[in-house]
């Protein structure tokens, strides 16, 4: 997101009650593209790129599209009013349906590699108008334009984008976009700006292109190509884009049906399976590695961004997507040795994953709890990613097939054992660290709830005796440690041990810890009195962040007592559904748990699970039109903050699947 975009959407939005002004957000519209490209396409068809930390490419920063009468050069219908919008079949083309005074026109959106076509269909006697404001390496100056007759190329030092059309654009040219005087004005500048007449020159020193293109029996499209002039030769980039606009509805089609990996199972829950299938597919690089979500905040505004791989809720998506595997068969064998391979490759000397790395190339990305690499003490250091990684490498290791990674995961689980060690306490709790919500430092039950699980995984698996006797015995550290969590007065385990007293306020990361026994229990028991405390602890950490304000149908889970995080105008804390999510996820693995033990409260949990389920799935006010869960939502009903983000869609698969293939659910 360049400057100028950012100071027209503060100028649009700085008064607004719900939104942050000077964000790019993607709580509307829907994302094309199960390879390099991660292309927005908004509800009025407009595109933007957020595929930067998944290719290291750049492309579209803005653009729009319009239809005018033939031969009216005055006369431009923009695509600016919000149409409905779908996908077509289970991968990821777009369709978007535009209302213009001269007809109908239906716009197909399919990323192809490290290409996109926008392809327009109608029966009105119009042409196509396209702007496209190209940002090659991320930069809004110092860019050049280059014309090779039906195309364009926009490019400044590594990167070269092509823009190219079918039928061939009538007329296409480079704009100059705004002035100084403009930005700082307290209008906004409509674009495109007009031309320039007085500096020919400007034209070609910009990413911004203006092309006409006729319609030809109905269709036309506008196609880009993204590429790195150290890898792609020109001629071959603009054979590719030529050929990437001529494809037509049925190749899309099938071009789209051939991204998806794996196949949903007929289910009652189907729907809501293919959507999370297909999220998490966006969400991925080509080395396994996931990005959060979309990044809809680049200038850290208001967050400290969202478009990079964090270790927990990636290796956690991980554990999901397995046992989802597991249970229903999707076939993801290979997201599986993807994720594997990517884990081996990114630890650190010392055991741990370091706080956020671009999925692109692995490499260290900005982030705020690296204190294993600076001089710092692990206070600011999230020691739950070290141990959900372990948990996913653990579980998949013994059903990897091959024997060259499963001898590097030995070694990674080893040196990660190491890391975890070095980061619990004598009495079983981890150390003062920062918790999955990136807040706070202390001693956290979900940081505990992680080890146990990491600990007993490990515990479980065919490794050398040595590494799993040693885990076995750390887990059951763990095990007793669990109880200084423990806050009689709010039957619950506290959000923290911090400056010696505990910090008793619910939270649902805390949920976490339902999974975590239900782990355990497949060492050893886990004892009655454990389970009466976990039975209060979920109870009441439902009842306690439980939110269903008036004033729309939204509600669920808040994600911790007293959370002001992006509150806006709002008094209240705002409902999560990654909380919702773990929400039904740990009533259903309690009810699992307790059915194990011919427990007689497993059927309670089992609908308590559920009729949170039910609030994420696809009819529920916690998913926007599009299948996507946002990551809040404020009282009235507005989508907020990420979207898509992968941790609810991973949690929401593996709870459907468990609860439609465990066999303690039979009969609840």
């Amino acid at each position: 997101m360049q400057l100028r975009d950012a100071l027209a959407d503060y100028k649009r939005h700085a008064d607004h009650p719900t939104r942050f002004p000077g964000e790019r957000r993607t709580t509307s519209g829907l994302f094309s593209g199960l390879g390099s490209r991660l292309v927005h396409v908004e509800t009025d068809g407009s595109l933007r790129d957020f595929g930067y930390p998944l290719s290291g490419l750049w492309g579209v920063e803005r653009s729009r599209f319009g239809v005018r009468p033939v031969g009216d050069e005055a006369g431009v219908h923009w695509f600016d009013e919000g149409a409905s919008q779908s996908y077509a079949d289970d991968g990821a083309l777009v369709v978007t349906d535009h209302e213009t005074p001269h007809g109908d026109v239906t716009q197909y959106d399919l990323a192809v590699g490290d290409g996109h076509v926008s392809r327009f269909e109608t029966d009105a006697d119009v042409e196509l108008v396209a702007f496209v404001h190209f940002q090659p390496d991320g930069r809004d100056t110092l860019v050049g334009q280059l014309t090779h007759g039906d195309a364009v190329e926009a490019y400044h030092a590594e990167e070269h984008d092509f823009l190219a059309s079918s039928p061939a654009f009538d007329h296409v040219e480079g704009r100059v976009p705004e002035g100084f005087d403009e930005l700082l004005s307290e209008g906004e500048v409509e674009l495109p700006r007009p031309r320039t007449d007085d500096c020919y020159e400007e034209g070609q020193l910009s990413g911004a292109i203006v092309g006409t293109v006729p319609f030809e029996a109905g269709a036309a499209a506008v196609g880009h190509l993204l590429t790195d002039d150290t890898e792609t030769d020109r001629e071959e980039a603009l054979e590719t884009v030529r050929d990437l606009v001529a494809r037509d509805l049925d190749d899309l089609r099938e071009r789209a049906a051939g991204q998806v990996e794996g196949a949903v199972p007929d289910h009652r829950e189907s729907a809501a399976m293919r959507d999370d299938v297909r999220v998490l597919s966006l969400l991925s690089g080509a080395l396994g590695l996931r990005i959060a979500g979309p990044d809809f905040d680049p200038y850290y505004a208001y967050s400290g961004g969202y478009g990079y791989t964090w270790f927990r809720d990636d290796a956690e998506i991980s554990k999901f997507l397995f046992e989802s595997d597991e249970r229903l068969d999707l076939g993801l064998d290979a997201w599986h040795e993807r994720s594997a391979r990517a884990y081996c490759r990114t630890q650190r000397e010392d055991g741990s994953w370091p706080h956020r790395v671009w999925p692109f190339d692995g490499s260290l990305a900005p982030g705020w709890a690296n204190a294993r690499l600076e001089s710092g003490d692990d206070a600011d250091y999230q020691a739950d990613q070290t141990g959900s990684v372990i948990a996913f490498l653990a579980a998949y290791h013994d059903r990897c097939a091959d024997d060259d990674l499963r001898a590097d995961i030995e070694g990674t689980l080893a040196l990660a054992l190491d890391s975890l060690d070095d980061t619990l306490g004598d009495d079983g709790l981890p150390v003062d660290c920062q918790n999955a919500w990136e807040n706070m430092t202390g001693r956290f039950s979900h940081t505990a709830a992680t080890f146990l699980e990491a600990y007993a995984e490990l515990a479980l698996s065919d490794l050398d005796s040595a590494l799993t006797d040693r885990a076995a015995e750390r887990a059951r550290e763990v095990y007793e440690g669990i109880d200084l969590l423990w806050s009689e007065g709010r039957g619950c385990y506290a959000l923290r041990v911090a400056d010696g007293g505990l910090d008793d306020r619910y939270d649902s990361a805390a949920l976490a810890l339902a999974s975590a026994h239900r782990t355990y229990d497949r060492l050893e028991p886990v004892d009655n009195d454990r389970l009466d405390r976990l039975v209060r602890h979920v109870e009441s950490v439902f009842d306690g962040l439980w939110h269903d304000p008036d004033e729309s149908d939204v509600k669920g889970l808040v994600r911790f007592e007293g959370d002001d995080w992006r509150t806006r105008e709002q008094s209240s804390e705002k409902i999560w559904t990654v909380s919702t999510a773990w929400g039904a996820n740990a009533g259903v693995e309690l009810a699992a748990l307790l059915a194990a033990h011919d427990d007689d409260r497993a059927g309670a949990f089992a609908d308590e699970g559920r009729a949170l389920l039910d609030l994420v799935l696809p009819d529920g006010p916690l998913c926007t039109d599009g299948g996507y869960l946002a990551e809040q939502f404020f009282d009235d009903g507005t989508p907020d903050s990420a979207t898509p983000l992968g941790w609810p869609h991973a949690l929401r698969l593996a709870t459907l699947a468990t609860l439609d293939v465990d066999d303690a659910f039979d009969g609840m």
